[in-house]
């Protein structure tokens, strides 16, 4: 992987990969506080991912795509991001979803095949996970559309991956959000993989960032192992697209470090020597170390951090495993206001031979 920027793309790093300062922090990095909450969402993140594969892996939940070695990207966009915006994810931003106010439980409800899972209880009208790929950028661009209709100053988010760049769907996304100068902000995480097409069989561009400029709007890239950065990098973006400046494309330059989904072997089209390399850009690490060293955070503090995410992964593990599957009738009581004579029919169907409701 090469992070090096093009000379015409921006490229924004504040701590490189030992945790030292790479140039003058943005305001909200002087305040400790600020920081160690996102080393709090990206280490529950990583509890979290960690627990989902354990449980896909003892066929307690469905296939799951882990975010491990990407948890900055998603906290770092989600701890900019105002509670009214709108976030439109792709299947890898758990920790945006975490920092968002979507439950532990909500979560494994969902990869567990269960849609009330989307029902979020805290951002309600944050969309559901999308698994098809670049599908929901439209969706995104409708929802901006939306709200600069609606005015207010809010903004959409969507997070999708570096393979979402090569549909059509993403390109007819950003032509619509430069044509009429929406308030999106679209983030690639650029993972380097799109299960198994490396990034320089995907695009022969230099970087994912210029693809905006074919749109007419702004693309910059970020570490996006550098959780300041993403946060920096989202809130400018943000803060332009509330005020009428339109989108904005932020590449975040990093690195999947796990198989595409638990549904892939990733040892069949990389090496191990690749990956292992790759941990030394770890971006809970890197921003654990400059807390450390400047003494905002100690031994004691991991330890009793990582207790806590321990805690809220197994109290939320025992939540899922606890709750009621829905009845089979259910597959068929949210598609119509009446149900049409065929579709009741084969309701009928599906209670008699499950001898109920249920």
């Amino acid at each position: 992987m090469s992070d090096t920027p093009r000379p015409d793309i921006r490229h924004t790093r504040f701590l490189d990969p030992d945790g030292k300062p790479a140039g003058e922090l943005p305001p909200f990095a002087h305040d400790p506080a600020a920081l160690i909450a996102l080393h709090r969402a990206m280490t529950l993140t990583r509890a979290f991912d960690q627990k989902a594969v354990q449980l896909q892996r003892s066929g307690r939940l469905g296939t799951y795509a882990s975010s491990l070695g990407q948890e900055a990207v998603g906290v770092g966009v989600a701890a900019a991001m105002r509670p009214d915006d709108v976030l439109v994810p792709s299947f890898r931003e758990h920790g945006a979803q975490l920092v968002r106010g979507v439950s532990l439980t909500e979560m494994l409800l969902f990869w567990g095949g269960d849609e009330r899972g989307s029902d979020f209880a805290g951002p309600h009208e944050d969309f559901p996970i999308s698994i098809p790929v670049g599908s929901h950028a439209p969706h995104a661009a409708g929802v901006a559309l939306a709200l600069k209709l609606k005015g207010g100053g809010r903004a959409a988010v969507c997070m999708l991956g570096d393979g979402a760049t090569s549909k059509g769907d993403f390109y007819e996304a950003i032509n619509v959000a430069g044509v009429w100068s929406l308030p999106a902000v679209f983030v690639v995480a650029n993972n380097q993989w799109a299960i198994s097409v490396p990034r320089n069989r995907q695009t022969a561009a230099a970087t994912f960032a210029q693809k905006a400029w074919a749109a007419g709007f702004e693309g910059v890239q970020a570490d996006g192992n550098d959780a300041i950065a993403m946060r920096h990098e989202t809130e400018r973006a943000l803060e332009k697209a509330r005020s009428g400046g339109g989108p904005t494309l932020i590449e975040a330059v990093t690195y999947r470090l796990a198989d595409h989904t638990t549904a892939d072997d990733a040892a069949r089209y990389r090496s191990v020597d690749e990956v292992k390399a790759q941990w030394a850009n770890d971006p809970i690490a890197r921003l654990r170390r400059y807390l450390s060293d400047a003494g905002a955070w100690s031994k004691a503090d991991e330890d009793a951090l990582r207790a806590d995410c321990a805690a809220q992964v197994e109290a939320a593990e025992k939540a899922y495993l606890a709750t009621p599957p829905q009845p089979v009738t259910a597959m068929f009581d949210y598609l119509h206001a009446t149900l049409p004579a065929d579709v009741a029919g084969q309701r009928a169907a599906a209670i008699a031979r499950t001898g109920g409701d249920g």
